[in-house]
Order: structure tokens, then C-alpha cells, then sequence
């Protein structure tokens, strides 16, 4: 069965003097909001925005806690290992984003080749995560500043990062791009900073010239070294250290959805898109896995003064690894750095969740899962009503006025854990209909703008590692002596939430499992792409440079 719809809209609403714009289009046999997004975002702000979205406080603060649970090695192996679960997630989006570039894409994939109330049921899971992380992020940044000076009203700070995430999100959506540019291009150059620190202060190019190279490894030197213990002794402690190392991977990797999320703005989507799902590898053995690799050499595990801050919850970058090996080395300066590359990191990420959680709004909208004015537009192609009402959940950040920020922090972290990995999961589930789908409907995968590697191989690889995990994530509650009702309830509510979410819409929509050979390929909306790529005429770098630093982001 194929879609028979008008590439062009049918009926135009505009409200005049309120720049909004309304269009729909219907046809007898279906009905979908047009998408009034403007493809304004360039090959380097998709590049930055996959960034921008993974690199925060995990990687430079809380990562260190990781570290004291599981040792140097474990909590190599575990984010090595982790990476190549995200690693296949990327591949499932890669094939079907590139050849499908719309708004909110894996949502909308969910919906269409597997069934409507999966496609529910997923794009809430992923808006709860989105937005409920937007109140994370700016509590952490309140924290951070904390570092400097605590004479900062709390509801001062949490006014400043609201008000500029709105202007960055509502006035345009190259505002946004080139926000997060700058924003990730920062974060990035914080995550070489600490990789090349540790290369050349484990040589001996400190202060101390103490040449420690991989001292914190070696048994001999520490006691437990290279795999510590967690919660009790043994092979059994060593495991569950490195379990909670793995836990931590979960929630600090990612990447693929949020470039996936950008493929409905995206300039020239199937010759920018495919580049970006690519670099995706060298991201992650960049800054995930040589980055846990150097946390583990700079400080030993079981390091005092990095126990002492973990257990004090010291402000800001007073509890990373990177600060503690730097205070311990008593290099001036650089820790002041590492805490602004880690507010900048922290704005970012929250600026990137905004971005994401409104445009997942804005895909179930499209889909008629969510109250259509939620697909207004302004004339800039800012799907104004979605950004604003995602703002207004943002709006929690300010329960730290009332409450203890940590136990916010954790709050928001015990919610959102199983959220990412049921996303990750429903990702490659949906690519596995879209697989099956095309071979019961006779459609030669190499005919694909992109074609990904080793499927349906890592489709099933991801499903189960991911499905796994998110049963594992909250595994420390049922340790002896650790049961709590409210904790249980955070790390498991939106694994029984999603189920009732897809029986719910099942029985009171009566919405199919679409068989293969019904499955359609969102024919309209490829054809509005066609039509795009076909009038798409490149911008010409007006000098060496610009054509040069394009070249370096594409």
C-alpha cells in the first residue's frame, strides 16, 4: 500500500500579526500536518549538535564516582564495550534517517513500520527524557557556579540559562545551530584539553615531575588495582564494580539520536547526514573511550582527597578526577578552566535538549498523537508552541529553591536512566521492521542513499544489550540491605509506564500492527526531499578559510 498524497499542502492557515503558520494537509485515505521547518543547519552544526548532546558533566565530574566502584580497568572495558552498542544504535538511524530526513524521524519511523501506539509510546518515552533532563542540566549548572563563589541567588541563575535557552530556541532555529556550534566546538576542545593533560603529566611534564605513566594500574602499587571491589569482596565485588561502570556508560553515551533529531532542518540531509552518522566512531573512541581510559591514570581509585569530594558532593569540577590529579600535582590555573569548559558543557547539553525534546513534541503533534497546535510554526520555522511548552517543564529547576540540589540532581537522573535505553531499544526494533519490510516488499537496500554495515546484525545486538541494561540500571536497590521503595519506583517507572502507554493507545485507537508487506516508506515526505535536494543549490565559501573550515566539519 503506498501513500497518495499532494507533495504540496492542500489548505494554509496563517493568524495574521502573530507570525504563526498553520498548514495541514489530508488526503481520504490519511491525514498528516505539513512540516513547516526550514532546512537552515549546516553539515558543521549537525557535526557539533551530535556532540553537544553527549559531552557534560558524566564525562568530566561524575565519572569519577564510576572510577572509585570499578577501577581503572573496569571502567575502561565498560565504556569501551558500551560503545559499541551505541556504535550499532547509530548504524540502525544511519540507513533509515539518510533515506527518510524528516522531523522527530525515529518516532515517526515507530509509528509507520511497526505500529501507532509504539510510535506513542516511544515519543513520549523520549520526550519525558529530553525534557526532564532540561531541569537536570540547569540545577548542575547552579551547582557548578558554586566552584567560584556560592553569593549567586539560585533563582538568579536558573532566570539567566532559561532566558537564554529561549532565545536561542524561539527566534530562529540558526540561532540555535550556530549556539551549539560554538557551544560543542568548546566541549570538545575541553575533552582534548584532559586527554593531552594526561598524556604529558604521565610522562612527567608537571610540576612534581613525577613521571606516573600507568602507576594507578599496576596491583603492586595499589592494593585492588586494576579491578576494584563494589559492595562486597571477591570475583562477585569485582563484578558489580564493573557493572556500575556499565551503568554509567548507559547514561553517559549517546550521540546518534540527536543527530537523528536534526534531520528534518538539515541542509542537503542525504550528503550531510551520512558524513555525520560516520563520525559517530571516531566520537566515541575519542572522547568515551580514551576519555575513561585517562581518568583511570591520573588518579588511583582510591584516592582520598577524590573520595573526600565525591562524599562532600563538592561544587562544580571540585569533584573531578581531572581537578583532583591537578591540585595533587599543583598545576595553578587549569582547574579553573576545566570548571568553565564544564559550565559551558553543561549549557550546551541543556540547550541540545530543548532542541530535541521540542521537536519530539512537535513529531507526535505531526502524527496526531499530541494536540495539533503543537505543529505551528513560526515563520522562521520554529515550532514555537513546542518550544514553549517544553520551557515551561524546565521550569522544575526550581524545586532546588525549596529542596537540597543533589537530591534534585538525583531525582531527575533516577528518572531519566531507562528512558535513554528504551529509546536505544525501540531504535532497533523499528529498524528490524524497516529491514524485514523492505525485503518482503522487494526493495534492494542498495538502492539506499546510505547503506549502514552489519545488519541486521547490530539491530539485534543493540535490541538485547540495550533491553538488558535497562532492566540492570537500577540493579543496586535489590543489593542486601539497599531496598528503597522511592528509588525503585525512579529507575523502573518509565519501563512499566511505556507498556501501559502502548496497550493504552492500542485498545482506544484499535491501531494495527502493520504487516510487512503494508509497511510504507513515507513516500510524500521523500518526495518533498527529492524535490529539495533536486533546487538545492551549495553555498560557496567566499575564501580559503571559510572553504577550509568547512571542509574540517563536513
Amino acid at each position: 500500500m503506498s501513500e497518495k498524497l499532494s507533495s504540496r499542502p492542500s489548505s494554509v492557515k496563517s493568524a495574521k500579526g502573530s507570525g504563526v503558520v498553520d498548514v495541514a494537509v489530508k488526503s481520504a485515505s490519511s491525514s498528516f500536518t505539513y512540516d513547516q521547518t526550514h532546512r537552515t543547519l549546516k553539515a558543521r552544526h549537525i557535526q557539533l549538535i551530535g556532540i553537544g548532546g553527549t559531552i557534560g558533566t558524566a564525562l568530566f565530574v561524575q565519572i569519577g564516582a564510576s572510577l572509585t566502584k570499578g577501577g581503572p580497568a573496569s571502567l575502561f572495558i565498560a565504556f569501551t564495550v558500551w560503545c559499541t552498542f551505541v556504535m550499532a544504535v547509530s548504524n540502525c538511524l544511519s540507513e533509515m534517517v539518510t533515506w527518510i530526513p524528516i522531523s522527530s524521524p525515529f518516532v515517526r519511523f515507530a509509528d509507520r513500520f511497526v505500529d501507532p501506539a509504539l510510535g506513542f509510546a516511544a515519543g513520549i518515552n523520549f520526550f519525558v527524557f529530553e525534557a526532564a533532563m532540561i531541569p537536570y542540566e540547569i540545577v548542575a549548572f547552579t551547582v557548578v557556579l558554586q566552584f567560584w563563589t556560592d553569593q549567586i541567588p539560585v533563582v538568579g541563575a536558573i532566570f539567566f540559562v532559561l532566558f537564554f535557552y529561549s532565545v536561542l530556541n524561539i527566534f530562529a532555529v540558526r540561532f540555535y545551530g550556530e549556539s551549539e556550534f560554538w557551544l560543542a566546538l568548546g566541549k570538545m576542545l575541553l575533552a582534548i584539553l584532559v586527554i593531552v593533560f594526561t598524556f604529558f603529566t604521565m610522562l612527567g611534564a608537571n610540576p612534581l615531575h613525577d613521571r606516573y605513566g600507568f602507576r594507578y594500574w599496576n596491583p603492586s602499587n595499589i592494593e585492588g588495582a586494576p579491578f576494584a571491589e563494589f559492595y562486597t569482596t571477591g570475583d562477585t565485588g569485582r563484578f558489580l564494580g564493573f557493572v556500575a561502570c556499565l551503568v554509567q556508560a548507559s547514561f553517559t553515551i549517546a550521540g546518534p539520536d540527536y543527530i537523528s533529531m536534526t534531520a528534518g532542518e538539515a541542509e542537503n540531509p542525504r550528503k550531510v547526514l551520512p558524513r555525520s552518522f560516520n563520525s559517530v566512531f571516531y566520537r566515541l573512541a575519542t572522547f568515551f573511550i580514551l576519555g575513561s581510559l585517562c581518568v583511570g591514570i591520573v588518579v588511583p581509585y582510591n584516592d582520598e582527597n577524590l573520595l573526600n569530594a565525591l562524599s562532600a558532593a563538592k561544587p562544580g569540577a571540585g569533584s573531578s578526577p581531572y581537578v583532583i590529579a591537578m591540585q595533587r600535582m599543583k598545576i595553578p590555573v587549569l582547574p579553573h578552566i576545566v570548571n568553565a569548559g564544564v559550565l559551558s558543557a553543561i549549557f550546551s547539553a541543556g540547550n541540545s535538549y530543548v532542541y530535541c525534546a521540542s521537536r519530539t513534541l512537535f513529531g507526535l503533534a505531526l502524527e496526531g498523537k499530541a494536540p495539533k497546535f503543537f505543529t505551528r510554526c513560526t515563520r522562521q520555522g520554529v515550532p514555537i508552541y513546542s518550544v514553549v511548552f517544553t520551557l515551561a517543564i524546565a521550569l522544575l529547576a526550581f524545586l532546588q529553591v525549596s529542596n537540597n540540589s543533589a537530591v534534585v540532581l538525583q531525582w531527575f537522573i533516577n528518572l531519566v536512566t531507562a528512558s535513554q535505553l528504551l529509546n536505544f531499544a525501540f531504535i532497533a526494533f523499528t529498524y528490524l521492521r524497516f529491514y524485514y519490510a523492505m525485503k518482503a516488499q522487494g526493495i534492494d537496500r542498495s538502492t539506499l542513499p546510505h547503506r549502514s554495515f552489519w545488519q541486521p546484525f547490530c539491530a539485534y545486538y543493540s535490541l538485547i544489550g540495550c533491553s538488558v541494561m535497562a532492566l540492570v540500571g537500577g540493579y543496586t536497590v535489590f543489593l542486601n540491605g539497599n531496598w528503597n521503595i522511592p528509588n525503585f519506583l525512579f529507575s523502573y517507572m518509565m519501563i512499566g509506564v511505556c507498556p501501559v502507554l502502548y496497550v493504552g493507545w492500542k485498545l482506544w485507537h484499535k491501531t494495527p500492527f502493520r504487516a510487512l508487506h503494508e509497511v510504507t516508506f513515507f513516500e510524500t515526505e521523500r518526495e518533498q526531499v527529492d524535490q529539495y535536494e533536486e533546487n538545492f543549490v551549495p553555498e560557496i565559501p567566499s575564501s580559503r578559510l571559510l572553504r577550509a573550515w568547512n571542509w574540517l566539519f563536513t
